[in-house]
Formats: structure tokens, C-alpha cells, sequence
């Protein structure tokens, strides 16, 4: 083997290597987060995270948090922050918990920066592995949706973070296929959802009353008790209203201007 022969399998070997670790890199983020959902459910935190679960736990929680208060802040927290990492299913009742916990406003403080921290951590993770693989395979339709998206970013998340028919978890990963701006995707969505996380702890801070109604009914509580049609319509009105000035937009931009 010459020495040329042997400079050029020594370079192979680094440009394997180098390319192996771009692709860890990339994926190691979004496989943690797998492995943390699939633990987590093999581990039985889902029957933890559970409306039947708070019920029957109500006593000691409200007695620990009177107790610790700055601990149990800590505590939920971190909970919070990770579930929405993790992409764990239990966003909604975890913010009732936060009011049921801590009332409506410091509920609703924590939970609001927990879930904009846990959601930037999916969306991150999400934008490193999967963005560019989008944009390559991408056909025409995305590709236009993307740019639509572009132009207003700020606007179009806002939207979709007000509009209750949107799962949390996928609002928190389609914005890495568009190339947002990790900027514009914490503001937007701290400020999406602030309205519906402030109205779930709300509604968490009464919590205790409609359980013990429940119970002396002889009644099963459930999530749908809680939160009422009504409230879903509210959310829904709300980004309707928010829609408006980017629909205003995109006319005036078609029609051209003043034109």
C-alpha cells in the first residue's frame, strides 16, 4: 500500500467517524426524549398523573404544599417542565393541579414558564434532527406552507397556540419544520398560552369544591366535568380573534397593497 493509498483510507475513516458523530449529534436529543416517555410509562407515572390520583391524594398534597411551599413550587416545576419535554399526555391536568396547589395566579406563573421551558427543549430537539430532513423531502404544498408560515411566524403560532383543537405536543414540534426562530417560538408561545393556562389553573382552584360535591353525590369525577364545552368555545373564539389580523394581511397582500 502506498503511502498515498493509505493517507486516503486514514481520511475515509475520520470523514465516517466525523459523519457518525453529526448524526449522534442530531438524534441522541430526540432519542432521550423517546427513552424518557417510554420509561416513564413503564415506570407507571401515567397513574400518577391522573385526575383519580389527585382525588384521592388531595388531603396530603394540600398539607405538604402548606408545609413546603418553595419546595413543592420546586418540585412541580420540574415535573411540569419535563412532562412537556417528554411529550408526556398529562398537560391539562397538570395545570389544573398547578391552581388546585398553588391558586390561580402563582399556578399559573409556574406552569406558564414551565411549559414554555418544556416545550423550547421538544422544539429544539425536534429542529436539530428532523428540520433539514423535512426540507430536503418536502413536495411543493409544504414547501408553500413553510413559507406562508415564515412570513408571519409570530402571528401563525399564536394562533395555533390559542386554538384548542390543536394537540400541545404537536404545536410544539411543527414549528421546528418551518425554520422558526427560537425567539419568536418562546414568545409566541409563552404568550399563547398564558389565556388557557391561567383559565385551567382557575379552574384547578376550585377543584376541592367539585370534588367534595362529587362525593357527596356518590359521583365519579372526570376531566370533562371540569373543563366545560363552554370553555373549549371560549379558547376558540379567542383565536379567531387572533386570526384576524393575518387574514387581513394576506388579502391586502394579494390584492396588492392599496392598489
Amino acid at each position: 500500500m502506498t503511502v498515498t493509498e493509505h493517507d486516503g483510507e486514514l481520511d475515509g475513516k475520520t470523514e465516517n467517524r466525523s459523519g457518525f458523530r453529526l448524526v449522534a449529534r442530531r438524534f441522541i436529543p430526540v432519542l432521550m426524549i423517546l427513552g424518557g416517555l417510554l420509561l416513564g410509562y413503564m415506570l407507571g407515572l401515567h397513574r400518577f398523573l391522573s385526575l383519580e390520583a389527585i382525588v384521592e391524594n388531595r388531603e396530603y398534597l394540600k398539607s405538604y404544599v402548606g408545609d413546603h411551599v418553595y419546595m413543592a413550587s420546586l418540585i412541580y416545576f420540574i415535573v411540569y417542565t419535563a412532562a412537556v419535554a417528554f411529550a408526556f399526555p398529562a398537560a391539562s391536568l397538570l395545570t389544573i393541579l398547578g391552581g388546585f396547589l398553588f391558586g390561580w395566579f402563582w399556578g399559573g406563573v409556574l406552569t406558564a414558564v414551565a411549559a414554555t421551558i418544556g416545550a423550547t427543549v421538544l422544539f429544539l430537539a425536534a429542529k436539530s434532527a428532523l428540520g433539514d430532513v423535512l426540507k430536503k423531502k418536502a413536495g411543493p404544498a409544504v414547501s408553500r406552507a413553510a413559507d406562508n408560515f415564515q412570513e408571519d411566524a409570530f402571528g401563525y403560532l399564536l394562533v395555533l397556540r390559542l386554538a384548542p383543537i390543536f394537540p400541545f405536543f404537536a404545536i410544539n414540534i411543527a414549528p421546528a419544520f418551518f425554520n422558526v426562530g427560537l425567539r419568536t417560538y418562546v414568545l409566541a408561545t409563552l404568550i399563547g398560552i398564558l389565556p388557557g393556562t391561567f383559565a385551567y389553573a382557575y379552574l384547578g382552584e376550585g377543584l376541592d369544591s367539585v370534588i367534595v360535591s362529587a362525593a357527596a353525590a356518590g359521583e365519579t369525577l372526570s376531566l370533562s366535568d371540569i373543563v366545560t364545552p363552554e370553555l373549549t368555545i371560549a379558547f376558540f373564539a379567542l383565536a379567531v380573534i387572533a386570526a384576524i389580523p393575518l387574514a387581513v394581511k394576506k388579502y391586502w397582500r394579494r390584492s396588492g397593497g392599496s392598489s
